[in-house]
């Protein structure tokens, strides 16, 4: 019984966070555009594919040359 003392108002004190918490962000306009991020991932990206393409292939071949050249200097 004691300890309702106690976690009473912890609760009441979490219930009041999550409230300014919650207009905090209906405020700060969080929640007026719900489905563009869920419909981002079925379209497009606006991008050229050769400009990703190239920047992929020269960073996936860096990485692999450093992987390469420090296991050759490594004795067995």
């Amino acid at each position: 019984m004691d300890s309702l003392y106690i976690l009473i108002p912890i609760a009441i004190v979490f219930v009041i966070i999550a409230a300014k918490v919650f207009f905090w962000a209906v405020d700060n306009h969080q929640f007026d555009d719900l489905d563009t991020e869920g419909q981002r991932i079925l379209f497009d990206d606006d991008a050229p594919a050769k400009k990703r393409d190239s920047a992929s292939k020269t960073s996936n071949s860096n990485s692999a040359d450093a992987k390469y050249d420090s296991s050759d200097n490594e004795s067995p």
